[in-house]
């Protein structure tokens, strides 16, 4: 009796010791077992080298840059009308007949001609009509040159130069950029309406704009060339640093990420100047940034183009 006691607590020795050693040996294999690297996907682009440029945009109305009213010498009725609007004419080229005569009294055709060459941008007379010598019977538009009149608010004033460059775009051709500069600059400001005007020629060799078109207008301000340029939307503000997150590769060849301090420059539209941190071609996350680290491991899923491409 008193060995089979002892039996039994041998046998319970060995299977506690089996227990134990099976826990044991799971508990080093998950040890043992590597831990999972966490990859974060992302897209990235590449900082480029190139130029920024800060306007102001304004908008207002096409406008012949010189027009001239063709008057009749004498006064009368319009006998006869030889331009239509839109044709061009030269220096000398009849505009219009008028007849002086009157009751009693016959008088030769006066025939009132261009002063200048360009374009007829209105006829006021009709046949019919009877003209003073304070009547235009033409408006003409001089040398092809075209205008824009602008209305600058006073807190703009300061930032306004003669011969700055503008770009204008039209709702009538959109996608395409024209170019003029500055002119004319009003020397008073309207003290109603607190505004100046200024005055932006236009350069069209193509015609395609005309006198009375709308037209927006982007002063250039200020412009910097061969400056590093990237998305604003790859800057990170954390605690009190800005900085962006650079592709790099660790000893496997895996695509990291490494944490990056930059002093930014003037953002335009989304587009942030970089002054030191970073070099053109650098690829960087643009998206997908938030949960990084310093080190993280990624997986590029797009390559965005480069801004300007």
């Amino acid at each position: 009796m008193k060995a089979n006691k002892i039996y039994s607590v041998i046998l319970l020795l060995i299977l506690a010791l089996s227990v134990l050693g099976g826990c044991k040996g799971k508990e080093k294999g998950t040890m043992n077992k590597p831990r999972e690297v966490p990859v974060f996907a992302v897209n990235t682009t590449l900082a480029v080298k190139g130029q920024i440029q800060d306007y102001i945009t304004f908008s207002g109305d096409i406008v012949a840059g010189s027009t001239i009213d063709v008057y009749p010498e004498a006064a009368g009725k319009v006998t006869d009308i030889f331009i239509s609007v839109g044709q061009r004419v030269s220096r000398g080229s009849q505009i219009a007949s008028v007849d002086p005569s009157r009751p009693g009294m016959t008088f030769r055709q006066n025939i009132a001609t261009a002063p200048i060459g360009g374009t007829v941008v209105a006829i006021p007379a009709q046949v019919g009509m009877t003209v003073s010598q304070a009547v235009p019977l033409a408006r003409i538009a001089g040398g092809g040159a075209l205008e824009i009149k602008l209305s600058i608010a006073e807190r703009f004033i300061s930032r306004m130069a003669m011969n700055q460059s503008c770009e204008i775009t039209l709702d009538a051709w959109p996608g395409e950029i024209f170019r003029g500069s500055i002119s004319e600059i009003s020397p008073t400001v309207d003290m109603a309406s607190r505004t100046m005007e200024i005055r932006v020629n236009v350069r069209d060799s193509s015609s395609k704009l005309k006198s009375g078109m709308f037209a927006k207008v982007r002063v250039i301000t200020d412009q910097k060339n061969n400056i590093v340029k990237i998305p604003s939307a790859a800057v990170i503000n954390r605690f009190g640093e800005q900085f962006v997150y650079v592709i790099a590769k660790d000893e496997q060849g895996n695509d990291i990420v490494r944490k990056r301090l930059i002093t930014p420059g003037i953002l335009i539209d989304n587009i942030m100047e970089i002054q030191k941190g970073l070099e053109p071609s650098e690829e960087i996350v643009i998206r997908g940034q938030t949960l990084l680290d310093d080190g993280s491991r990624v997986n590029i899923i797009e390559r965005l183009a480069p801004l300007g491409e």
